[in-house]
This record gives C-alpha cells, structure tokens and sequence, in this order.
C-alpha cells in the first residue's frame, strides 16, 4: 500500500518556527513531526508520497529516499489550492487504494493500522469544542452522512483528523470538485460525493491525536511522546549528578556534577549539561546544545544547537536552533491572575488553551544578559536583545 503525506504548506499560525523551516521538521521529543507519521505507519505501506511546496528542498535532504524500508517519492505543489489540489498532483502514482493525511498532525500507529484496513474511510477524535475543526455526522449504520466545516452549532463532537483512506476513483471526484469560497479544491467536497453514493467508514482513534496548529503545540505534543521515552544512557554522567525518572542520554553527552534532572526528559548527543543545571520534566534537548551553570529548564523544548549557558531560567518554551540565551535570561510563564496565556497571531490575540506558556525563540536569536521575556511573546529569527531588556511584546526585526 502507498501513502500521501500533505507538507506542502507554509504555516504562518506556527512562526516564527517555520520562517526558517517547514513544518513538518519542526522537532516533537527531538523527532521531526514528519518522522512522527513515517513511523506510526503500517507494515503494509511501503511507499510514500510527500507532497512538498514551501521549503521543500529541506524536507528532501532531511529524509532522502528512502525512511527504513519505505520508499520516498516526492511531488511538488506549486500553487497551494488546498488538499484535494494536493492529492490531484499524486494522481499518476496510484492506482491502488491508499492513505492519505496532513503532514502537520501526529497520530498513533494502532489508528493507522485500522484506517488501513478499512474498504475506504477516515479517522476522527471526540473533541470539546467542535466549532474548531470539520465535525463528521454519522447515519444510524454508523458510517459517514454529512460533512460540516466549523459548524457554529454542535452538530456533532466528531471532529475530522486529515488522516483518510481512499481508492483511486477519488480522483475523477476531485477533478469535477468545485472550487470553495476559498478558491481551493476541498478533500472534504470530494467525501461529501463519496458518502452520497456509497459507504464511507468512519473510525473513532484509540491512541493519541497530536495537530500542531500553532508553536505551543509542540510543547502539548512533546509531554505526550515522552510519556512513551525509553531509558536511554549513552553519554558520560558524573557520579555527582543525580537522574530520576526515566532520562534518555545521546552518545557524546556529559552530564557535569551537580546537576539534577528529573523525567521523562529526552537529551540528544554532543551535549555539555551544567554543572549545577536543573533539567525538569519533559523537557527535549536536541544535539549540540548546552546548558551551563546554575541554568533550569522546564517543559521546554531546545532545539539542534541552542544554549542556555547561565543563571537563566526557561519554562514552558521553544528555543530555535543555534539561539544563544545570555546570562541571567527569564521567561515569565505564569499570569499572576492564573488565566490562560494569549499570544499574537496574524495581527490577533490567540487563546493558548495553556496556564503555562514561557516564549517562542526562533533560531539563531541572541539575548542580551538579564534579558526578561513576557509569557507568550515571540522572539523572529536572528533578532537580539540588549542587557538588561524586558520583551513585552513579539520582536519581529
């Protein structure tokens, strides 16, 4: 069986992670999330199809050909029209029925193994809030009856999760599938005809359903996949560090005396931790990076080559690839009034869903020392703080 992965997009909602990186390699417990979904795949997929657009040329040398025994072919989508435009552009190389699902959401293997083994049909999870998302309704056989995008009703808590199986007939569906007031071709349209001719299963998951819709998810993601971290201990650790929990250690890691880590905690290779670092629960370090005297984390993700060096404090946070945190940096995480965290996106303030939420470093930023950061705020690629600087809003240049 062949699978389409969708990672095409550009994802503005996730920068300033993504100005210098497709989504789908944006890091979940030190794995891209596009590595995530290879990996949750059945043992009958041995082919798939990226569909690849905004920075595909990174995802291409990331993967290669091949991902362990499943082939790697690659399609370009050069206007983005939506994912029923997206799966358009696979058409030449299916002729089997297949798998199809976005390249921005996580999901667990045991789903993926029953999606495969229906006739044809889709995933879908019980949410709280169904106005978010495409809600599925379902006739009394239990198969899909009508599909309904952002309903400002609760029309039903089935919230469709962009993971599908299909057969090729999909695609003379798709051709004749009028454009949306978006002026994109919708995969759902394309369901929708299918549901009114025959039977379209739907399949309530069992494991996890992780989407990363904005940079916060990352962190949500992160303590999900954690809980699943084998004890891994590669590195060199002095006898005066002290690990609980269950720690995974990269080769060419040092662990320094004095430090504490405490997990599930994931720690890549050629990492040079403390001495007296605090490392908290779930909390992914990637490789190449260094955490430095008396610096704690918490929650938070580092990714390839960022440094906390001193006395700083990071909670609840992503930190880009080679950003360097000065001395005596703090991201405030906490509202004194206890609420959830608001963040800007696209010019509006985004309810974060999260009571802990610190800041989102892009890559190669610099903090001048005693830099403080309000919770929430994003910090653009290659931007830099002066000493002693209090971040209240997003610095973007």
């Amino acid at each position: 069986m062949k699978a389409v992965i969708f990672a095409a997009g550009k994802s503005t909602r996730t920068y300033p992670l993504t100005l210098t990186r497709p989504k789908p390699l944006l890091p979940v417990a030190n794995k891209p999330i596009i590595v995530h979904q290879l990996e949750a795949l059945p043992e009958c997929v041995d082919e798939v199809i990226v569909v690849v657009g905004y920075r595909r040329e990174m995802i291409e040398k990331y993967l290669g050909d091949h991902y362990g025994a499943i082939a790697l072919r690659y399609v370009e989508q050069k206007e983005q029209k939506g994912t029923g435009h997206a799966l358009l552009q696979c058409k030449a190389f299916l002729d089997e029925p297949f798998l199809a699902f976005n390249g921005d959401d996580i999901y667990h293997k045991t789903d993926m193994e029953t999606l495969a083994g229906l006739e044809q049909g889709a995933l879908c999870a019980t949410v709280e809030d169904p106005s978010r998302f495409g809600v599925f309704l379902l006739n009394e056989a239990g198969h899909l009856a009508e599909v309904v995008e952002k309903p400002a009703e609760p029309l039903s808590t089935l919230a469709n999760i962009g993971a599908y199986k299909f057969s090729p007939s999909v695609f003379d569906i798709l051709e004749k599938t009028l454009l949306s007031s978006r002026g994109e071709i919708e995969i759902t349209s394309a369901i929708q005809t299918i549901a009114e001719r025959e039977i379209f299963a739907i399949h309530e998951i069992v494991g996890h359903w992780l989407p990363i819709g904005y940079p916060w998810d990352l962190l949500d993601a992160t303590e999900v996949m954690l809980h699943e971290l084998k004890e891994k201990r590669h590195g060199e650790v002095h006898e005066g560090a002290h690990i609980s929990g269950v720690v995974s250690i990269g080769r060419g890691t040092v662990i320094k005396p004095g430090v504490v880590i405490e997990g599930p905690v994931i720690i890549g290779e050629h990492c040079t931790i403390g001495p007296n670092a605090y490392i908290r629960p779930y909390s992914a370090i990637g490789d190449g990076c260094k955490i430095g005297q008396s610096s704690e984390l918490k929650g938070t993700i580092l990714m390839n080559g960022a440094k906390v060096p001193h006395l700083s404090y990071v909670g609840d946070s992503v930190i880009g690839e080679e950003a360097n945190l000065g001395c005596g940096t703090t991201t405030a995480n906490f509202r004194h009034d206890g609420k959830n965290h608001h963040s800007l996106v696209k010019g509006e303030l985004v309810d974060t869903g999260r009571r802990k939420l610190g800041a989102i470093i892009a890559d190669h930023v610099h903090t001048g020392i005693n830099t403080s950061i309000y919770p929430g705020r994003k910090l653009w690629p290659h931007t830099s703080t002066l000493p002693g600087a209090v971040v209240q809003r997003d610095i973007e240049s």
